[in-house]
């Protein structure tokens, strides 16, 4: 089956590149960004890329307009900060060669953390499902949080995703204020809010939760 891989963008200058050249099992490319200021686009069409600008609607929102603006019904999804591993791209090359047996199909994604993997903490393997037909699929969810919705079967791939996270503690500041933003919104919109008993205790709890009960400490300090 012809396959056309997606990636959505903003300002992601520094890693485009890197996931654009993953895609090697796709028929087409396609880049939505959202207004970026960067060179992102410049650089994805200098690859070969299609590239569509669109205002910023959100993760679903925005993931679900690019599946409707391929030109093919089997997806493959990538982020800008991740790359199909060799494997994995083999694994893509050698599924177009016979008769799709799934509405989905997902990968093991292992995540760098300031320059090393991290292979506990309940980060990995942390399957994704990126490889499905579009008639059978949709993205959900709010501002943060996207999840996909598949209406069949989804098997497992052999190879990785690679998501390259944050490379400094300052961008991991930036990171966290630019979700809990959007998460802040979304509670409003549902009418929702945390109340002090929860703010005095989850965060103790997730910590205890992911360096000690899913053995974070074996990634180191």
């Amino acid at each position: 089956p012809a396959i056309s891989a997606i990636i959505i963008t903003h300002n992601e200058s520094a890693h485009i590149e890197r996931a654009i050249r993953s895609l090697s099992g796709a028929d087409e490319v396609l880049i939505v960004d959202a207004e970026s200021t960067d060179d992102t686009r410049e650089i994805a069409a200098r690859l070969g890329t299609r590239v569509i600008t669109h205002a910023w609607e959100g993760f679903a929102a925005q993931k679900n307009f690019a599946n409707s603006q391929a030109r093919h019904d089997w997806i493959l999804s990538l982020d800008a900060d991740e790359e199909f591993d060799f494997a994995a791209q083999v694994a893509i090359l050698e599924w177009k060669q016979s008769e799709p047996s799934a509405a989905g199909y997902q990968f093991a994604r292992r995540a760098q953390y300031l320059g090393r993997w991290i292979l506990h903490s309940g980060w990995y393997p942390d399957h994704k499902t990126r490889l499905f037909d579009r008639r059978r699929c949709a993205w959900q969810g709010g501002y943060v949080h996207e999840s996909l919705a598949v209406k069949g079967p989804v098997v497992t791939m052999p190879g990785e995703i690679l998501h390259y996270t944050c490379d400094s503690l300052e961008e991991h500041r930036q990171r966290i204020e630019f979700y809990t933003d959007l998460a802040a919104r979304e509670m409003f919109d549902h009418h929702e809010s945390v109340g002090l008993l929860r703010r005095a205790l989850a965060p103790s709890w997730i910590f205890l939760n992911t360096y000690l009960l899913r053995r974070g400490f074996l990634d180191g300090v």
